[in-house]
């Protein structure tokens, strides 16, 4: 389940409401999306809610008479309460088999139970396996006086249903809005005090390496077109020049610089994929996820000492030490990356990675 939820990589957020839904999915399919959720949460209005899930059962047996199910995307519908779960699962019919799961809303110790045990039930229904990704996002989990007993009131919750969480998503979002935020274009996630506290804390709980974590995906980043900005490019020119510098532009002026520190910093601080609300964010998710010839050649001399290996290593690259205990973990964690995302030949950078990702792609 870890290398599933580490494969589910930029995860694309749609509206359920959406016309051509199942022309969309193949569009995002042919362009690499792995794996997307149809809401029927937030991003539509409650009077939207009958008719986006008659849209569902509608695209879904069009995706189910058009054939080729095995080239889709993994789809979750992102319900508003546990009687969706069932619900829909029965009026789906056979296209049910075209659903990996569902994303669980305003996950907690208190609401969560009725969503698995919904999913439960609709496993029995359909008689086939179905995921859930809860999404952690209710203000008594970023409160300060509540956050670590219902953070680790949640994990207990999820520890029975581990074989079937994927991942745990953040909605970053919510956690903003229990506070009246918004970061802009030029911040992250991580400059934002409060959001970046409450990241740290879900990955104290939910993303430890000793076998009782889940991975823990990025948080969205808003921002698809051209906005003003206040601060300086976060993108160096030396990268870029003389092959690149058409790209640098570009990702500048969409403020992709941005997404790209954050995808760095969620990383960094043990996340991995990200949300994504515009097909654009697609490329750089995907690009950055791919592991570099260093950090493999690291990764493999860690792990070829053995379980009980230990000492210091000279990298390779002879500019770092590895620690061969306190960087197994790590190491362990960069080959299952490896293995899904592949690993980027000596001399391959993220400019190169980026390029290739967004050729023929705009932003717009």
């Amino acid at each position: 389940m870890r290398t599933l939820g580490m494969a589910l990589g930029a995860t694309l957020y749609s509206p359920a409401t959406r016309p051509r839904l199942a022309a969309d999915i193949r569009k995002q399919q042919a362009a690499g999306v792995v794996s997307m959720v149809l809401c029927l949460e937030d991003s539509i209005s409650d009077a939207e809610v009958p008719g986006a899930e008659e849209n569902l059962v509608r695209q879904f047996a069009r995706l189910e008479r058009e054939g080729a199910d095995d080239r889709l995307p993994l789809l979750f519908i992102r319900v508003r309460t546990p009687e969706q779960i069932t619900d829909l699962t029965s009026r789906l019919g056979t296209a049910v088999r075209l659903l990996a799961g569902f994303v669980l809303p305003k996950f907690t110790a208190d609401a969560g139970p009725a969503f698995l045990e919904a999913l439960t039930g609709a496993e029995v229904m359909s008689g086939r396996r179905l995921l859930a990704m809860p999404i952690l996002e209710s203000p008594e989990l970023l409160h300060l006086e509540s956050r670590a007993e219902r953070l680790a009131a949640a994990a207990r919750v999820l520890d029975k249903y581990r074989e079937r969480i994927p991942a745990v998503r953040l909605g970053v979002t919510d956690f903003c809005s229990a506070y009246g935020l918004r970061r802009t274009p030029d911040m992250t996630a991580y400059d934002v005090h409060l959001v970046a506290s409450v990241i740290a804390d879900v990955v104290n709980v939910f993303g430890r390496a000793d076998g009782t974590g889940f991975t823990v995906s990025g948080p969205v980043w808003e921002y698809f077109r051209a906005q003003e900005r206040m601060f300086k490019p976060q993108l160096r020119r030396s990268p870029f020049s003389g092959r690149a510098e058409g790209l640098r532009a570009s990702l500048i002026e969409h403020n992709m610089d941005g997404l790209l520190q954050e995808i760095e910093l969620d990383q960094a601080n043990g996340l991995l994929g990200k949300t994504c609300i515009h097909p654009s964010h697609v490329a750089p998710v995907h690009a950055l996820s791919v592991v570099t010839h260093e950090e493999f050649s690291d990764a493999a001399d860690i792990l070829r000492t053995g379980p009980h290996g230990g000492g210091v290593l000279r990298s390779a690259y002879t500019n770092k030490m590895n620690e061969v205990k306190p960087h197994r973990a790590w190491a362990e964690r960069t080959i299952r990356r490896a293995e899904v995302f592949g690993v980027a030949r000596d001399g391959v950078d993220f400019v190169d990675l980026l390029a290739a990702g967004m050729e023929g792609e705009s932003p717009e």
